[in-house]
């Protein structure tokens, strides 16, 4: 019996510990789906949030878009308002020729009307003569028609020859006049600035200390930079300022700017260094697109292939006999234009053979022949003109001139180049001098790049560490060294410097 009683009170437990086993997972499944209903209706409400927040974030896209759009028409309206004043200008230029060409028809017609005149006052004197000669000699009309043809065909030829004399002296005296008047015109209208070429430039510190930066630990930031640059970095006494030397006016522009950031930068090391010049290469890049583009919208010259028109830009650093190319260019264009018009022929197309006319010395550094050669053949790759180009091929007078265009470009590089301070022949003997000394070091095998430095009296020459070992160092330097005492003329001497250096990198992922 006590058994049974056991028996009924277990499962009687049991049956009572389920009940509430089984209440209790039902209230944790309903607060399981509290918690799930709560968390989908937050996911919602965030949702909303982000979307309401992605749609202001577009709404200020299109904003800035817009206003972006609206400043780009703008600048656009501008330069169309430019362009129409340039060729109002030039209207008033034609209603001015016009203007002179309707005086000199009046002249003529006067001139025409007065020989009229005088035709009719010869006719009459023969007239008169030949009836008192028939008065007094009693010719007949034949023989006195004879007489006075004979005398008056002399007198005639006579009066004829001191005319044609003295015509010819006066057109040769208004020929010369008017050709002064036009090139002295043209070269008052058109001078520009003499501009000379500085083969230094100076960089100021903020302080002294920045120069031990600058030098780097053991020199490793001073020879990174001069070997990225090409341009030699001095750093003397001079409170709180450092040099750039190098006769390449590019390598020294870039050299220049990649300084100045990294001083207003502060992080001075070779990563920075050879990112900071690369960033100055590509700024230089742009900055001769846009000065060939300024150039040529100046002058009104169109249709210019984009290429040619960057080529043009690189003259903003050439200089030749100490007078910067692009200026000359420019200079010549604008005085080719202007006796082209005085001369009644097409302006636009002076302009573009005289700007042209120099462009092969922005690439003669990388190709061999003269200047106006290799201009001449970019020129007909590009797709310009047969006559642009025989003005630039000719504009030396080495070739036979064959249209009147070339005279023109000519007789403005003439000008241009032979008013005082234009030029300085020494200058250009001296880069001339440098460039050959960098080709030398160029043609040995192994050789990277070359760099003459501090004005010529060192030329700093890289090895390829793959196709070279140490022991060749000294040996090519023996050998530079040699070729450059045969091959050119200087002053005192010159120090060859070769360096090895391997350089890896990679990447942490």
């Amino acid at each position: 019996m006590q058994y049974v009683l056991a028996l009924f009170a277990f499962i009687a437990g049991s049956g009572l510990g389920y009940a509430v086993l089984r209440a209790l997972d039902n209230s944790k499944i309903n607060g399981v789906k509290n918690q799930v209903s709560n968390m989908l209706r937050e996911a919602e409400e965030n949702s909303e949030r982000i979307k309401q927040s992605k749609i202001s974030e577009t709404r200020d896209e299109v904003t800035r878009l817009r206003q972006e759009a609206q400043k780009d028409i703008k600048e656009r309206r501008a330069e169309i308002q430019r362009t129409e004043r340039k060729l109002e200008q030039k209207e008033d230029n034609l209603d001015k020729k016009i203007e002179r060409a309707n005086r000199k028809e009046d002249e003529l017609k006067s001139k025409h009307e007065e020989l009229e005149k005088r035709r009719a006052a010869l006719e009459d004197t023969i007239r008169q003569q030949e009836e008192k000669l028939q008065e007094i000699a009693g010719m007949t009309r034949e023989d006195a028609q004879d007489l006075l043809m004979r005398k008056t065909e002399a007198d005639a030829k006579h009066m004829l020859g001191l005319r044609l004399k003295e015509l010819e002296e006066n057109a040769q005296r208004e020929a010369d006049k008017k050709a002064r008047d036009i090139i002295a015109g043209a070269m008052q209208r058109c001078a520009v600035e003499s501009a000379g070429e500085s083969s230094i430039s100076v960089v100021p510190l903020p302080s002294e200390e920045m120069k031990g930066r600058i030098i780097g630990r053991e020199g490793r930031n001073i020879r990174t930079f001069e070997s990225l640059t090409g341009v030699d970095l001095i750093i003397d006494d001079t409170p709180e300022a450092v040099t750039l030397s190098s006769f390449d006016p590019i390598r020294r522009e870039i050299a220049r700017r990649a300084m100045e950031r990294l001083v207003v930068d502060g992080r001075i090391h070779p990563a920075r260094i050879e990112e900071l010049i690369e960033k100055a290469a590509r700024d230089i890049d742009d900055e001769m697109i846009n000065e060939g583009e300024n150039v040529i919208l100046e002058l009104g010259i169109k249709n210019m292939n984009n290429e040619l028109v960057r080529t043009l830009g690189q003259l903003k650093f050439r200089y030749s006999y100490g007078q910067n190319v692009l200026s000359h260019s420019m200079e010549v264009a604008q005085i080719a234009g202007i006796i082209a018009a005085e001369l009644g022929l097409d302006e636009e197309l002076a302009r573009r053979g005289g700007l042209l006319h120099d462009i092969g010395k922005a690439i003669d550094r990388q190709t061999e022949g003269p200047h106006a050669e290799i201009g001449a053949d970019l020129a007909r790759r590009m797709g310009e003109r047969p006559e642009i180009v025989s003005c630039i091929a000719r504009h030396h007078d080495s070739l036979e001139v064959d249209s009147v265009y070339e005279v023109i470009v000519s007789v403005a590089d003439a000008i241009s180049a032979s008013r005082p301070g234009a030029r300085r022949e020494s200058l250009d003997a001296y880069i001339k001098r440098l460039q050959k000394l960098e080709e030398i070091a160029q043609e040995f095998p192994g050789v990277t790049k070359a760099y003459a430095m501090q004005a010529g009296r060192e030329v700093r020459v890289m090895l390829n560490a793959d196709t070279t070992d140490d022991g060749t160092v000294h040996k090519l330097a023996f050998d530079i060294a040699r070729r450059v005492e045969a091959e050119l003329k200087y002053p005192g001497q010159i120090r060859v410097s070769v360096s090895r250096e391997k350089k890896a990198s990679e990447f942490a992922k």
